[in-house]
C-alpha cells in the first residue's frame, strides 16, 4: 500500500489521498502511540497532529527518502513531540501491547466495550508508572529508520562490519564514490529506486577501480543514503565520533547502541564531512 507509486499518486489526486490516508489510520495510530507512549484514541489532539503530519508526508516524500512508511513515522512523531513541548506537555510513558489496537472491520467501527477495556488498562498502567518522561526522536530511531531502508538493499546494517575499508587508499576510493553519488541527483535516485549502486555510471565519471566498488559497495550505498537523506542525528553522532567525543550529544550504552553499531558508524563517519 506505501509504495512509491501510490504516495505519488495520493500526491496528485486528492479523492486518492483521501482513500489512502483512511487505509493507513492504524498505522498513523500506531505512530501518534510510539510519539506520546500512551494509547491514542481519534479524540485526541495526538489523533489531529498525526494525521496533518501524514498528510505532510505525503507531500514531502520522494523516493530518495527511503520507504515512505519510515518516513512518514519519524514526520508524525516529530510533529506530535513538537505539539507537546508547546503545550508545555511530557506525557507518561505507558508500557502497553500494540497488538490490543489490532482490530477487525467490524470492530474498528465501533466496539465501546473494547475501548473501554483499552481505556481502563491505560488508566491502570499510567497510575502504576508515576514520574513524567519525555519522547523525542532518537539516534536509535534513525538506526531503526536506516536498517530498515537498507533492508531493501537486500543487506542489514551489521554487514558493515565486513565491507568497511581498512586501508587509507580504499577508504578515499569510497568517499569519493560517496561524493559522486551526492553531486549527481540522478545517479542517488537510481541507486534509492533501483536498489543497486550504479557502478558503471561511477567509474564513467570517475574512473575509480570497479574491484573497490564491487567490494564496498554495501558501504558505500549506506554512508551515501545517511549522507543524503534525513538522518540528522545519526550524521551528528558520526561527528562526535569522529572528534573522539562521543558522549557530546550522545552517550551510546544509555541510548542502547550496541558497540557493534558504533564501530560500524566509527568507520562511516570518516566519510560525515563529505
Amino acid at each position: 500500500m506505501n509504495s512509491p507509486d501510490n504516495v505519488n499518486r495520493a500526491k496528485s489526486d486528492p479523492e486518492y489521498r483521501n482513500k489512502f490516508i483512511a487505509d493507513n489510520e492504524k498505522f498513523i495510530l500506531a505512530s501518534a502511540y510510539k510519539a506520546v507512549g500512551r494509547f491514542v484514541t481519534k479524540s485526541d489532539d495526538a489523533w489531529s497532529i498525526a494525521l496533518i503530519a501524514f498528510n505532510e508526508a505525503i507531500d514531502a516524500y520522494d523516493e530518495n527518502k527511503g520507504s515512505f512508511a519510515s518516513f512518514s513515522a519519524l514526520i508524525i512523531k516529530r510533529r506530535v513531540i513538537d505539539h507537546l513541548r508547546s503545550e508545555g506537555r511530557h506525557d507518561k510513558e505507558v508500557a502497553f501491547d500494540m497488538t490490543d489496537m489490532e482490530m477487525s472491520d467490524e470492530e474498528d467501527g465501533g466496539s465501546k466495550a473494547l475501548e473501554t477495556q483499552v481505556r481502563s488498562k491505560v488508566s491502570r498502567l499510567s497510575e502504576e508508572t508515576p514520574g513524567p518522561t519525555s519522547s523525542a526522536i532518537t539516534v536509535t530511531d534513525e538506526i531503526e529508520a536506516l536498517k530498515s531502508v537498507l533492508d531493501g538493499f537486500s543487506f542489514s546494517f551489521f554487514d558493515l562490519t565486513e565491507c568497511s575499508p581498512k586501508a587509507a587508499k580504499t577508504k578515499k576510493a569510497c568517499g569519493e564514490a560517496v561524493r559522486c553519488l551526492l553531486e549527481h541527483k540522478d545517479l542517488y535516485s537510481k541507486m534509492i529506486t533501483s536498489k543497486t549502486l550504479p557502478m558503471v555510471e561511477i567509474i564513467k565519471i570517475t574512473s575509480l577501480p570497479r574491484k573497490i566498488l564491487e567490494r564496498h559497495r554495501k558501504y558505500i550505498i549506506t554512508a551515501g543514503i545517511i549522507l543524503g537523506g534525513d538522518y540528522p542525528l545519526l550524521s551528528e553522532y558520526m561527528r562526535d565520533i569522529k572528534n573522539g567525543d562521543t558522549g557530546k550529544n550522545v552517550d551510546a550504552s544509555k541510548a542502547g547502541i550496541p558497540p557493534i553499531v558504533t564501530g560500524v558508524l566509527l568507520s562511516l563517519s570518516l566519510l560525515c564531512d563529505l
